[in-house]
């Protein structure tokens, strides 16, 4: 496991239990205790955590979610041609009069210039996706409010979910940190995950956008299975492995 997968493993466990000793994460992330020992002084350097004896408590008085390792700001910085590739593909599965929502990550974010002269009601937590729509004369915009993740610019939390749940789409367009063999569909940010669950429940068609490499590329939190979305849009064909669903399960594949 990589140290960036690591911190954000440490990160959930001590977000969903409050206190946790080296003991603990050692034995869960299966690594030494002298690694954990310096993942948590890093932690603790970055204000993410409190480092107590033995181990770590969740620092008190900030509800401020998790942040990611790289900005959306940098990721967005070095969008390859595939992403923009995957982007316009995504976008031509959009009809004008739709109700779409589009996730955070830079990949889905591709599809904002695309979209700018089109006739849609756009559903976002995303405010870089808010900012790229904002002066499109025929978009409707419908931000999802709630708790703000300052270095990748999105919107999650409990009134974010709630806001959500209240709504309907005829499309989502979601992004993962991986996919693996077994067609599990990750991430790497606890606070993010439910977000994505959400798109995926209220929306009528659901597509998945991932480049090459992104197989299996990272994350730890399963967000659903590959059959769960309408389609992979992705890059590259064959894929860098070959994806083992189980039976009676499918997903379509959809190349630029």
């Amino acid at each position: 496991m990589l140290s960036e997968e690591r911190h954000q493993a440490i990160t959930a466990v001590i977000h969903r239990r409050g206190t946790v000793t080296v003991a603990t994460l050692t034995e869960e992330l299966g690594v030494s205790e002298a690694t954990i020992r310096r993942d948590l002084d890093v932690l603790d350097e970055a204000g993410t955590l409190r480092r107590v004896r033995g181990g770590a408590t969740l620092r008190r008085g900030s509800v401020r979610p998790e942040a990611d390792p790289r900005s959306f700001a940098d990721v967005a910085g070095s969008a390859t041609a595939a992403k923009r590739a995957i982007a316009e593909r995504a976008c031509s599965q959009v009809e004008d009069g739709e109700v779409i929502a589009l996730d955070i990550g830079t990949t889905v974010a591709a599809m904002c210039p695309l979209l700018a002269e089109r006739s849609l009601t756009v559903v976002t937590a995303s405010l870089a996706v808010v900012r790229a729509l904002a002066a499109a004369p025929d978009i409707d915009i419908m931000i999802l409010g709630g708790l703000l993740r300052p270095n990748y610019d999105s919107m999650v939390g409990t009134l974010t979910e709630s806001a959500l749940a209240q709504v309907r789409v005829d499309r989502a367009f979601l992004g993962a940190a991986g996919v693996r063999p077994d067609g599990a569909v990750l991430d790497s940010t606890p606070s993010e995950v439910p977000i994505k669950r959400g798109l995926l429940e209220v929306a009528a068609r659901s597509y998945l956008l991932a480049d090459h490499e992104k197989f299996p590329g990272s994350g730890f939190l399963e967000v659903a299975r590959l059959s769960r979305f309408t389609a992979l849009i992705t890059d590259h064909s064959p894929l860098p492995f070959d994806i083992t669903l189980p039976e009676g399960e499918d997903v379509e594949v959809l190349l630029p």
